[in-house]
């Protein structure tokens, strides 16, 4: 990609430069890069933030499916976390796939203790339907790591999962959102893109709502969203913005995305991280 591609120019050489926001993406890995710690680490970069991560999880991972996971010993992800919260400090903080009640127990732990934002996408199953987050864990991700959370952002699965509640009109969104703020994150985004219907999202504390709605895209071709949405939520609050601004240029971003996204293997392909650089699709650099 050029520089004209990004809307800058280099630096010149020699020229001191000032870090951008750091966020830190606590997740799992997919080996063919459209979802988990590679979709998250693409969506700061392409806004403007620096993206770090701790892997929770390795999985083998393409766009039929998932076709075996490992997680990580609680002691490494601690140790990654440390390394670089201790070194380097965040300013925003996003949460994706932790398979098991150990694992959101000391990420809920670590978050606590941190003084930034946490924007916790409560990873239940993949695209495909693929379990990623044991049963006997959604105990510890309502008491432990919910009420560490700025911002929830569970899809219709997981907000059933989680609350029971099963959503299939807006008035069913609002119910969730009660549902899920009532284990303690400070705001909380339902995700309504399973809805038929324009791609309808409610944002709310409890006290005031933001509806974001956008075009549905003809695009079968998206996974990542989810790990993609939470991601840039975060980009946003590390760059200072208040919640609402952050989800709701998140909404956009996302949105974009989904509307470039292209065939990959056999397949759902992933949406395009680099949409407003150009294509990913057509070679263009965007100069």
């Amino acid at each position: 990609m050029s520089a004209a591609g990004t809307g800058g120019t280099p630096p010149a050489a020699g020229a001191a430069r000032t870090a951008p926001p750091r966020v830190l993406t606590v997740a799992g890995s997919d080996s063919g890069g459209g979802a988990g710690i590679q979709a998250d680490l693409k969506t700061m970069l392409a806004l403007g933030t620096h993206g770090m991560s701790v892997v929770t999880a390795v999985t083998a991972q393409n766009s039929l499916g998932v076709q075996g996971a490992w997680e990580l010993p609680v002691a490494a992800v601690r140790a990654q976390y440390r390394s670089v919260v201790d070194d380097i400090g965040v300013q925003a903080v996003k949460t994706g796939m932790l398979a098991s009640a150990e694992l959101v127990e000391a990420v809920a732990e670590l978050i606590a203790a941190t003084d930034a934002p946490a924007v916790v996408d409560p990873v239940g199953v993949s695209k495909h339907g693929d379990a990623l987050l044991a049963a006997s864990a959604l105990g510890s991700v309502r008491t432990r790591l919910l009420p560490v959370a700025t911002v929830a952002t569970p899809n219709l699965d997981e907000v059933a999962q989680l609350t029971g509640v099963h959503v299939r009109s807006e008035d069913d969104m609002r119910r969730a959102a009660a549902a899920v703020l009532g284990y303690g994150p400070t705001w909380v985004v339902i995700k309504g893109g399973h809805l038929a219907g324009d791609a309808v999202d409610l944002l709310t504390d409890g006290s005031e709502e933001h509806w974001l709605r956008s075009p549905r895209h003809d695009n079968r071709h998206t996974h990542g969203t989810g790990c993609t949405l939470a991601s840039a939520i975060a980009a946003g609050l590390a760059k200072g913005e208040s919640v609402p601004r952050a989800v709701a240029a998140a909404k956009e971003y996302v949105t974009g995305a989904i509307a470039a996204g292209f065939a990959l293997g056999g397949g759902i392909g992933p949406v395009d991280h680099g949409w407003r650089f150009g294509s990913a699709t057509d070679g263009s650099d965007g100069s």
